[in-house]
């Protein structure tokens, strides 16, 4: 049926690419936060890294678990075809616009500067494949316009960098 293992296969490659929903789940406190992503923001890197690119929005949860040196989970399923369930249990690392790397990541999503809030390399320390059989069978129709449009705007209006620093999540919460 599944188990675990260390380093992502090329199947779990191929499978992630195809993806167009995943869940990523982080704590470095008493809450775990768990977020579903979308859009094209996450790249295999290699067997044992992920990079996802994070828009400007609600919170900024990640960045305050990454920075508490928290622990993440990335699942993703499928939703068409053969059944799976894929979990990834890793480490961040916050790409910054101040890193070197924040530049080369743009290019490899093709995205304004602007737009992004930043990037986090996950380094996998184990991969978990498991049935999914439970998993109901759904159609993908089309990403959701509403985040990247808005953000778009605010950039237009020359807002978005002032949204970005107000709406930064500090990586200490009070809970």
């Amino acid at each position: 049926m599944g188990g675990q293992y260390k380093i992502l296969t090329d199947s779990d490659i191929e499978f992630i690419k195809l993806q167009k929903l995943f869940y990523l789940a982080s704590s470095s406190d008493r809450e775990v936060n768990l977020s579903p992503k979308g859009y094209d923001s996450i790249r295999v890197l290699d067997s044992s890294t992920l990079v996802f690119m994070s828009y400007p929005g609600s919170g900024n949860r990640t960045y305050t678990d990454a920075k508490n040196n928290g622990e993440f989970t990335l699942v993703f399923n499928a939703f068409e075809g053969d059944a799976k369930i894929l979990r990834l249990f890793c480490k961040a690392v916050i790409i910054d616009a101040n890193n070197e790397k924040f530049s080369e990541y743009l290019e490899v999503f093709t995205e304004k500067k602007n737009l992004v809030r930043d990037f986090f390399e996950f380094n996998i320390y184990a991969v978990e494949s498991s049935c999914g059989e439970s998993v109901p069978i759904m159609e993908y129709k089309e990403d959701r316009k509403s985040l990247r449009n808005w953000a778009v705007k605010m950039d237009k209006k020359e807002k978005l960098e002032e949204f970005k620093a107000k709406h930064f999540t500090p990586p200490n919460l009070n809970l």
